[in-house]
Order: C-alpha cells, then sequence, then structure tokens
C-alpha cells in the first residue's frame, strides 16, 4: 500500500493539475447537440479552450457568462439568466451544461437556484435541459470535475424510477421514470472515465457490440470529438455524443460498466435511481482487466467470447512475450490524475516494470484508496517539479505524463511517453486507444521502444596492457 505524501510548498511549478471547469466541461462535450457555458470571467473559458483545441485540433464549443469587476462585486445573477436565454434562442441546443469557477465560486454564487429562477422567468425553453455544477478550479483537478459533472448529467436528466409500493402523493414534484430495467436486455450502459480517449470509447464499443450489445456511452466522446469531418461549415453546438434521448432511458438497460473509481458516486447515483445493477472496473489495461471485462460481457450477453477477442487476446500475450526483456525492471516516474494513475501503475508494475516515482495533482474526492492502491513506495501529491525531483531520485528510465512533462524529460534526457490531457505537441494523441488487448498490446510496444532508444552502443574495452596497433603493424619507432 503506497503512503501518500502530501503538498509541503506553497505554490505549483510547473502545474501538472487542470483545472475541474476544464473537466466539467469536456464532460458536457460528450453530449449531443450540446454546449458548456461557464460561470466566470472570459479569461476562464478563453483558457481552458485553448487547451481543448490544440489537443483534439478541432473547433469547441464553449460559451461564457463573462462576468467583469462590475459584475464580481454587485453580482452577476444576470449574466447567467441572459447567456441561457441567449442560447437557447439562437442555437437551440438540447443540453447546456452550466459549470461554475473559481471566481463565481468565490462570489458564492447560488447556481441551481439560478436554473430555477431561469425556468420560472422563461418556461417556453423547459424541453432544453441545463445541468448545472458546481466545479471550483480551486480544487480538484480534470478528472474530480470531469465525475461531478456525469453525476450532475444523471441526477438532471436521468427520470427516478417509480417503486412499485410508493404511493402517488410521494412523487409529487419529482420527474417519475416507468422505464423497467432490463427493457431493452441488449442495452449496456457505459459510465466513461476522464483518462478514456475517444480512441479508448470507440474501442470499448466494438468489444461491447462483438457480443451482440448495444452499448449507451455517457459522455461519449468517442461520438462527438473522434476528429470525423462533418458537412457542415460550423457548428455552435457539439456534433455528435450521448443523445438527450438515450441519457433518459438508461434506466431500461440490462446492466451498466463502470469505468474509473472517480465515477463510483455518480455510479452509485444512476443505481439507486434506475435500479440497474452495474459492474465496476478499476481500469480496462493489462491481461487481467481486459479478461474481467470480457467475462463480464459475455455473462450478460449470454454468448461465449468471439472468435476475434480471443486472437486479440493471444496476440497481447505474444507482446507480453516480446517485451518482458525490456519492460521488466524498467524503472518508470509517472505524473498523472488519480484514476490513469492506478491504470498505468498496475499494468506496467504487472509486467515486471518499477515504478519509481509516482505524482498526483490531488487526493480523488471518493477517498484515498485510489491512490494508496498504486503500486508504489509513495504518491507525491504535487506538480511537475515534484515529478522531475522524485523521477532523478529513483533513477528513472521514462516518464509517463501529459505533454506539460516533456521539459521535465528534456532536462532529465528521458524519453517521454505522452499520457492523458493535454497533449499539444503531439498529433493524434486524443485518437490513441490503451484500453483493451490491442491498445494494451501497443502500449507495450511503445514502452520497450522507448526503452530501447535509450540503449547507447557501449565502448569497446581496451585493456591498458595490451600494444597499441601501430605497433603491431610495425609502424612505430624505437
Amino acid at each position: 500500500m503506497a503512503e501518500i505524501l502530501k503538498r509541503t510548498k506553497a505554490l505549483a511549478v510547473n502545474p501538472l493539475k487542470v483545472s475541474q471547469p476544464v473537466g466539467a466541461s469536456l464532460a458536457f462535450l460528450g453530449l449531443r447537440s450540446a454546449i458548456p457555458m461557464l460561470h466566470g470571467s472570459q479569461g476562464c473559458t478563453a483558457f481552458g479552450k485553448v487547451f481543448f483545441v490544440r489537443h483534439f485540433r478541432e473547433p469547441i464549443p464553449l460559451q461564457t457568462t463573462a462576468m467583469d469587476h462590475i459584475s464580481t462585486v454587485m453580482g452577476a445573477d444576470a449574466n447567467v439568466i441572459e447567456g441561457l436565454k441567449t442560447i437557447c434562442e439562437k442555437n437551440a441546443p438540447e443540453i447546456i451544461g452550466l459549470p461554475t469557477t473559481g471566481l463565481s465560486e468565490t462570489q458564492g454564487t447560488d447556481i441551481k437556484r439560478l436554473v430555477k429562477r431561469f425556468r420560472e422567468e422563461h418556461p417556453q425553453f423547459d424541453h432544453i435541459a441545463v445541468v448545472p455544477v458546481n466545479a471550483p478550479d480551486d480544487m480538484g483537478s480534470l478528472e474530480s470535475g470531469f465525475a461531478l459533472a456525469v453525476e450532475a448529467i444523471i441526477d438532471y436528466m436521468v427520470p427516478m424510477r417509480v417503486p412499485m409500493r410508493e404511493p402517488k402523493s410521494a412523487l409529487a414534484g419529482r420527474r417519475q421514470n416507468r422505464s423497467v430495467a432490463g427493457r431493452r436486455h441488449m442495452q449496456v450502459n457505459v459510465l466513461a472515465s476522464s483518462m478514456l480517449t475517444p480512441g479508448d470509447i470507440e474501442t470499448i464499443k466494438e468489444w461491447i457490440e462483438a457480443f451482440g450489445l448495444r452499448p449507451v456511452v455517457l459522455p461519449d466522446l468517442g461520438d462527438s470529438l473522434d476528429g470525423h469531418l462533418t458537412d457542415r461549415e460550423f457548428s455552435p453546438l457539439t456534433v455528435g455524443g450521448t443523445p438527450k434521448s438515450e441519457i433518459e432511458a438508461l434506466g431500461e438497460a440490462a446492466a451498466t460498466l463502470v469505468i474509473g473509481r472517480s465515477l463510483c458516486r455518480a455510479a452509485d447515483l444512476l443505481k439507486e435511481r434506475t435500479g440497474v445493477p452495474d459492474v465496476r472496473f478499476d481500469h480496462l489495461m493489462g491481461l487481467d482487466a481486459c479478461d474481467a471485462f470480457t467475462a463480464a460481457l459475455a455473462e450478460i450477453a449470454g454468448q461465449p467470447v468471439p472468435e476475434k477477442i480471443e486472437r486479440q487476446r493471444a496476440q497481447l500475450q505474444d507482446a507480453m512475450v516480446d517485451t518482458h526483456f525490456m519492460a521488466g525492471f524498467a524503472r518508470l516516474a509517472l505524473a498523472l490524475d488519480p484514476d490513469h494513475l492506478l491504470a498505468f501503475g498496475e499494468f506496467f508494475s504487472g509486467m515486471g516494470a518499477e515504478i519509481v516515482a509516482a505524482v498526483a495533482p490531488n487526493v480523488p474526492k471518493n477517498g484515498a484508496a485510489t491512490l494508496k492502491d498504486v503500486p508504489c513506495a509513495t504518491v507525491q501529491i504535487g506538480d511537475l517539479e515534484d515529478l522531475e525531483r522524485t523521477a532523478k531520485l529513483g533513477n528513472a528510465q521514462l516518464l509517463i505524463s501529459n505533454s506539460h512533462a516533456a521539459q521535465s524529460a528534456g532536462r532529465l534526457n528521458l524519453p517521454l511517453l505522452r499520457a492523458g490531457f493535454p497533449q499539444y505537441d503531439l498529433v493524434g494523441g486524443y485518437a490513441r486507444a490503451w484500453v483493451g488487448y490491442r491498445g494494451a498490446r501497443q502500449a507495450l510496444f511503445d514502452l520497450a521502444n522507448l526503452i530501447l532508444g535509450q540503449h547507447h552502443d557501449i565502448p569497446a574495452y581496451r585493456s591498458i596492457y595490451r600494444r597499441p596497433a601501430e605497433a603491431d603493424a610495425g609502424l612505430v619507432r624505437h
């Protein structure tokens, strides 16, 4: 069990953390015909949009309530009401995400009250879902902001089921769900953590479909931010993603698959609200995790494992044999969000690698159990300066982190395996698949190649007692 070392510095040097509002916005970008509107200053939204555009290399729909110095002091309630009204009139979205920021949280904004007030003043927009999320950026990280948004989406958009014995009077004022769990016996819900890329989501959907099941992913970044071209020149809303109708019908699925510990609270809420049974996975990297996911799908579908899945498993096993000389005893340094840190740590340590440094931006809200399970002696809560320091002390051979760690890797003269968000100096990082048998296989190949690239030819040893080659040739004059 890893020991968690808390921050000892008064500031962040070369920050690792990505803010909660960015994480919440990312979750809303996985919904169809949606748009996030951050309640804060224009700079808060613009800063996050820059990283989204550089990471996904796509136009990103983001709006802001544009708080200025006057509204910050005098109150910005009107900004929220007017902003929601303008978006509804001009863009007609199906869903509007409304995350707060550090500025509005410091002001003390009651974002849920403002949504209620908007409903009262503009009932003509009741068909448009508005999901408020308290996501201050002075705490948490991208992972926790993403998880808070998923929980809010379930809370505001998934109807509550009607218990058989509960009187009708007890249901007054609540959205009723008359759907029955398992009605759509081929549907499988998937709650996807922020650690999953659009490429991961596509892999998971194909994995589920191989068993004859129909996946409904929340949020579906693999459908909205996979980098596909459309006939539209510009869209002010997301193109692709989880439809509003599918979110409202999550209670009719046969099962829910939860990927990532950060979504435990969202999973608890969905199970309580719909009664749909769930199966939870920490991650889907490595042989054991993939086998568990495959077995769960086989049980839900009542079918044997397809031949192509068996072949992919055999390919991963062969890759494990091919790369164990490089991965075994390799010394790795990781700096990632908690879910991601656990996934990479368990995967590579299972191949015999040693995690000599592990840095996380924060302790998860669900508790410290995620970080304590990372296969490392200590997990430092800190920044990339801490990664650089601990990696040097541990004599690391390779770093695993986002693009912000490139400078640290350069100073340490170590290769960097880019993972997480953002990746702005690598084209296609968002499309990479890490999960599944094929994703794990490619990850092993990449790790092995980076380790091999660090090996240099050893110069030939020449004894000091051996005569020079010139003497052997009779060229030395006495």
